[in-house]
């Protein structure tokens, strides 16, 4: 009789989660631990003023792996949905406001052409995406193969890319490595419009509309309305935490073991090979696999060591992009905010602060130098609108990543914290005047209160940049992407491996398959 294998998972992110499943449906013994008072690592729900509750970090659901969603069953463990297909309000203070939909204008005074261009870019950039949405749910190719066999992955890669025609191939290749600002200059004349559409191609990331990588960022955010049934943008019932909560719930059915309170120190290596963790406490926990959640840099540089690692590998997962430029902001609000233009029924939307692209670059250039934006772009939402569980009867949560708010702030955050956010209530109240009035109480999440909270490095909520040279057989890095590290029972399964950030759930699923297929 085999004796039964065990894997510890560290960290309780909804990678982590996802991994532990799938691995404890196999037969493994599987122990998630958990630093937190509660699963979920950066996608949790929480109390930020007493009686109001909000997604920590993201906000909207835009790429959960349909497959993983079905697989684990998670609307049976209670993934409920308070709203779907949320269309995008392009706020302005001197224009109506813009509402888009799945390539369609739904409001605002947009010219035919305009419209028109619209959807065939909608519908050229879901073809794009689409190619993006297949790799995935695959291990992404070796850079040298060893086999055939690991030759399956780049072919199916360039089969996709092939499958567009040969217009269609030229153009993938041809736009893939530009910034959006020229893409969008190309397609459009409406200020407004640009603006909007660029933002999908920034958010998020230590980039601006004319940063190359800014079409993939945006090609990478559509891979999931590629793939979902419900639409792209979605407000889980309860708050994002109602997603890692489910998979909680998932796992613990499945016979994972869910410890939380349990930090991390350090991961133990014999003659190595991985061989268990150390905990905070000193207490050793002994397992035959180690998976982890955590960032590639806190993984492998601080848990782990660099010690334990060839010089050129440590000195590539050092350098690795990992500076967040994304800050979040909660309001608890006495009523419902009026906002310039937008009718009572669209208050529920995504709510988009970048009026042109001029706007965006300017907006992020203060954060090249190491300092924040004073007409910062926002994507807000008010998922009270559709969820009054998240508020006092009466009253209201308004939820807002704001760009730029560089992690290496000069001066530190200490100072620069109230300023920030003085600047943000400022263009809020631009858009929407008397709101200040409203506020109850507010909480301000920079990048590096991101890092101090959820031991993210750098704060950045993907664990590193979306970008060509960080994607697929690069993510993190050579050496380590295919989820394997080169200690030998050590496993990465977090956003820093491919396909990336977002709560997707796709990179721990694809971890667990290659756990499974080296026993």
């Amino acid at each position: 009789m085999t004796e039964q294998r065990s894997v510890i998972v560290i960290g309780a992110g909804h990678n982590g989660l996802v991994c532990a499943n799938y691995l404890a449906r196999a037969g493994y013994k599987v122990l998630v631990l958990e630093a937190a008072a509660q699963p979920g690592g950066a996608a949790v729900t929480r109390e930020f003023a007493p009686g109001f509750r909000a997604s920590a970090v993201a906000h909207l659901l835009h790429l959960l792996d349909p497959v993983v969603e079905r697989e684990l069953a998670l609307g049976r463990h209670g993934l409920a949905y308070a709203s779907t297909d949320l269309r995008t309000v392009a706020l302005s203070t001197s224009r109506t406001p813009l509402v888009l939909s799945r390539g369609e204008v739904l409001g605002g005074d947009i010219a035919a052409a305009d419209r028109a261009a619209l959807r065939a870019y909608a519908t050229r950039m879901q073809e794009f995406a689409r190619v993006l949405a297949r790799q995935h749910g695959r291990v992404p190719p070796r850079l040298r193969f060893d086999s055939w066999l690991d030759a399956l992955p780049a072919a199916a890669l360039a089969f996709d890319i092939r499958r567009l025609g040969r217009r269609g191939m030229q153009e993938f290749l041809r736009v893939a490595t530009m910034n959006i600002f020229d893409v969008l200059e190309e397609q459009f004349e409406s200020p407004q419009m640009k603006g909007a559409l660029a933002l999908d191609g920034v958010l998020g990331a230590r980039l601006g509309p004319r940063s190359g990588n800014s079409v993939y960022t945006a090609l990478y955010r559509a891979s999931g309305s590629a793939k979902a049934q419900s639409g792209a943008l979605a407000l889980p019932r309860g708050g994002m935490g109602a997603v890692t909560d489910a998979l909680a719930a998932s796992a613990r059915a499945a016979g994972v073991e869910l410890r939380l309170g349990a930090k991390v120190a350090e991961i133990v290596v014999n003659n190595g090979r991985a061989v268990g963790v150390r905990l905070g406490d000193r207490q050793q926990l002994p397992a035959d696999i180690v998976v982890s959640n955590a960032d590639p840099k806190s993984t492998l540089l601080r848990l782990l060591g660099a010690r334990h690692l060839e010089a050129e590998f440590a000195r590539r997962v050092h350098h690795v992009r990992a500076t967040g430029t994304a800050a979040k902001l909660h309001l608890a609000l006495d009523g419902l905010p009026r906002f310039r233009g937008v009718a009572a029924e669209q208050l529920g939307e995504r709510l988009v602060i970048a009026p042109d692209l001029d706007y965006i670059e300017q907006a992020f250039n203060p954060a090249k130098y190491g300092e924040y934006s004073p007409q910062p772009v926002m994507e807000i939402t008010l998922p009270t609108v559709h969820d009054a569980s998240l508020a006092p009867a009466g009253q209201h949560v308004l939820s807002a990543i704001v760009q730029y708010a560089p992690y290496d702030l000069k001066g530190g955050w200490t100072e620069g914290k109230p300023r920030f956010q003085a600047a943000i209530m400022d263009v809020l109240e631009q858009h929407a005047p008397g709101i200040g009035a409203l506020v109850r109480q507010a909480e301000l999440l920079t990048p590096l209160d991101i890092e101090q909270q959820f031991g993210i490095t750098g704060g950045h909520w993907h664990h590193g940049e979306l970008a060509l040279d960080q994607f697929m057989m690069l993510r993190p890095v050579a050496g380590a992407a295919q989820y394997a590290t080169p200690v030998d029972g050590l496993y990465l399964c977090g956003a820093g491996c491919h396909p990336g950030g977002g709560v997707m759930g796709s990179a721990g699923r694809n971890a667990a398959r290659v756990i499974l297929g080296r026993r």
